[in-house]
């Protein structure tokens, strides 16, 4: 299981599809609220649709084969030296990965708040966009007219993929070549649906939960890669001082240090015939059959961090600072009201120049036909 599907791979997919499918899903929303009404031309709000749409799974697909060729130089290119630092490299990747993954884990839990950031995001690049197309020739005001909404996913679908494909790459290094296919389609099916879900209103407090869950399993695999990073560098110099034959020796005596050993059982080897279930542990847990001080220790030691970190996250969010800095006196000049009433004005723009593209787009239908 653990050669055909790596568990670190899908929750990073995972996480970039959701944010992109919120993206999409508030382009389709702001579609929804100023274009799609009786007085409206259906056939120019299909094809705006399909403009988001179109833009999506370019920008997907060209992320997607960046990725794989990239991912697969890695695989072609690095088998000659891997075998001989396999533990390095190996441990190497095992660290970098834990550490992408607990950053990806905090940001998962505030999936639920990306709608309204990519809100204000989206609207500010409209806005940019028409402040552009007043500035300059009708032609080019009517080309952003026809293709802004292919642009603005297609771009920012690229920067968001082009992350997941550095953050997938760091973490696919620990794994064999051949689970990475089926967790990549997964991450992006269960991306898709749960984006699908917020589309369609689901309940906050119920995507709240989910996220909570997918979070807390996230970091029990970051765990478990930092154990293992330290379990490898550990096996590699053990495997220096036997002269290179620790692998050989299975998983019984000589093929570990024993001065070093907090436990050992014979049976459970992750690395023995393909690893079976043990394998799982091992990719999900970080189980060893044959546990070290260091890989023990590393695991309490990640997760003592991973708690302080949220507790100073919290603090700072509620206080507003890190611990131990000088509170910052709030800025009572522009009161609240004067906020909600510019992000209305930015909202308003925003609905005005939807509605202008798709008086372009009407004409040029017209035009056509």
């Amino acid at each position: 299981m653990s050669n055909l599907f790596a568990v670190p791979v899908f929750f990073i997919v995972f996480r970039e599809t959701l944010e992109t499918a919120v993206i999409v899903s508030v382009l389709l929303a702001f579609l929804k609220k100023t274009i799609n009404n009786p007085d409206s031309d259906k056939a120019v709000y299909k094809r705006l649709v399909r403009q988001i749409w179109l833009g999506t799974a370019t920008g997907l697909l060209i992320c997607i084969i960046i990725g794989s060729g990239l991912i697969g130089a890695f695989y072609t290119l690095g088998n000659n030296s891997w075998e001989k630092y396999e533990y390095i490299y190996e441990g190497s990747f095992a660290i970098i990965s834990s550490l992408i993954i607990s950053i990806l884990g905090a940001a998962l839990l505030r999936v639920s708040k990306m709608q309204g950031k990519w809100r204000i995001k989206l609207a500010k690049v409209l806005e940019d966009r028409a402040l552009t197309v007043e500035g300059k020739r009708a032609s080019i005001k009517r080309w952003f007219g026809q293709y802004v909404l292919f642009m603005v996913p297609f771009v920012t679908i690229m920067r968001e993929g082009l992350e997941a494909v550095i953050f997938v790459a760091g973490v696919s290094f620990s794994a064999p070549a051949t689970a990475v296919p089926l967790a990549v389609a997964a991450g992006l099916i269960a991306g898709g649906a749960v984006g699908w879900l917020i589309y369609n209103g689901g309940k906050s407090s119920q995507l709240q939960i989910f996220l909570v869950i997918s979070t807390g399993l996230l970091y029990l695999v970051a765990a478990g890669l930092f154990s293992r990073a330290v379990w490898f560098f550990e096996q590699y110099k053990w495997n220096q001082a036997v002269g290179g034959e620790a692998a050989e020796m299975g998983a019984g005596p000589g093929s570990y240090d024993i001065d070093q050993s907090v436990w050992h059982i014979n049976f459970g080897s992750p690395h023995m015939n393909g690893g079976g279930g043990w394998g799982v542990f091992n990719s999900m847990l970080g189980w060893q059959n044959s546990a070290t001080y260091g890989s023990v220790i590393s695991y309490n030691i990640y997760w003592i961090t991973v708690i302080i970190g949220f507790l100073v996250m919290r603090f700072k969010e509620i206080n507003g600072h890190l611990p131990f800095r000088k509170t910052q006196q709030p800025d009572h000049s522009q009161t609240e009201s004067d906020s909600d009433r510019g992000d209305m004005k930015k909202y308003t723009q925003t609905s005005l120049f939807l509605t202008e593209v798709s008086r372009i787009e009407e004409q040029r239908c017209r035009s056509t036909y």
